[in-house]
């Protein structure tokens, strides 16, 4: 079992960059891990800036300098910060407490509904079954309604973190886009000169995450804003707040769609009722998924990630639960890390063995 166990280690880790990689790698996820809220801020900036550089590679092809190209992307971020912040954000405050204090009367419509139920099927459903239900669910409102007030309660200290946030996370982005390449060497000087594997690797996670991250938020933006749309022909309640839960859904795929369905569909209903309207409101909101799916997807990420969706689902709830929201984000990332390490480790170790048989000739 021994030479086995050694063998194993010999062939995998004979090499010292792969070793080094190995224990750069794990030391920098417990990191990140242990120390995701404290790092948040800078994880948000990154996305950001990020989601900029092709604004500053566009503006540097036009002859603009750094600082020109960055002052420009910067002004357009505050912009579009200070727009969500001020006209966004309370209109979806706004339309989130009006459906807050609508869920009573819902739930006691849904009541009258499940009533019938036991009429209809009385040897599949039981009157006792329906109030248990209803009762489980008065709970749940109950507990929510104790949790928007705990929040309430505690909302001075959650309220000066979002202004650390507001102050803090501009200011990294200004100086991640002016000095984003000083930073990359300052942290690849301590690395190995020869670092063939970790080169290879991260030419192709570097492209990959910034194309990610830039065609997640165009898709959210194209799913979340074609979903208002819709909603607004159809006049639906809640229309602003139903498209950003269906704009932020694509966020974890496949679940995410299956989830923000349900609040889409019991809206509907109840202000619909069962009618043309309800069905063609419905159709029009499956036919959004389905080219979002088909189309949309396919068109924005055929060149940056490609896994098996059994795989990215098992990554969604793997590094969701490891990392939280974090993890849900950089699902798909993450996953394309793990396979472009497994595809490139053997490929460097079979290169290093040849030699070590001919030094030792």
């Amino acid at each position: 079992m021994l030479k086995v166990f050694k063998g194993w280690m010999e062939r995998y880790f004979s090499d010292e960059e792969a070793l080094i990689f190995l224990i750069l790698l794990v030391s920098s996820f417990a990191i990140i891990i242990g120390f995701s809220k404290v790092l948040a801020p800078v994880f948000i900036s990154v996305i950001l800036a990020y989601l900029l550089q092709g604004g500053m590679h566009y503006c540097k092809a036009k002859g603009l300098g750094n600082l020109t190209s960055t002052l420009i992307m910067f002004t357009l971020f505050v912009g579009g910060f200070l727009s969500i912040l001020l006209v966004v954000i309370p209109a979806t405050i706004s339309q989130a407490g009006q459906l807050f204090y609508e869920l009573p009367n819902m739930l006691g419509e849904g009541q009258d509904l499940l009533m019938l139920l036991p009429e209809r099927y009385p040897d599949l459903i039981t009157v006792v079954q329906v109030q248990g239900w209803m009762n489980q669910a008065a709970e749940e409102l109950a507990s929510l309604g104790q949790w928007i007030l705990s929040f309430s309660l505690h909302s001075i200290p959650g309220a000066i973190t979002i202004l650390i946030y507001l102050v803090l996370v501009p200011i990294l982005v200004f100086f991640f886009l002016k000095d984003g390449h000083q930073i990359t060497h300052f942290f690849l000087s301590f690395l190995p000169k020869d670092r063939k594997l970790m080169n290879t690797i991260w030419a192709e996670m570097e492209v990959q995450i910034a194309n990610y991250i830039r065609g997640k938020v165009v898709e959210i933006l194209i799913v979340g804003g074609v979903t208002y749309i819709g909603f607004i022909i159809f006049d639906l309640q809640y229309a602003e707040l139903l498209a950003i839960l269906v704009g932020l859904s694509v966020l974890i795929p496949y679940i995410g769609a299956a989830v923000v369905t349900v609040p889409v569909a019991i809206i509907a209903y109840f202000q619909f009722g069962y009618t043309e309207t309800l069905f063609y409101c419905l159709l029009v909101y499956g036919i959004i998924q389905a080219l979002d799916g088909n189309v949309l997807v396919p068109l924005l990420f055929s060149e940056v990630v490609n896994l098996h969706p059994v795989a990215i689902i098992v990554a969604v709830l793997g590094f969701g639960g490891i990392w939280g929201f974090w993890g849900v984000f950089f699902a798909i990332p993450l996953a394309t890390l793990f396979k472009a390490v497994l595809t490139a480790w053997p490929q460097a170790v079979k290169k290093v063995e040849p030699v070590q048989c001919s030094d030792e000739i």
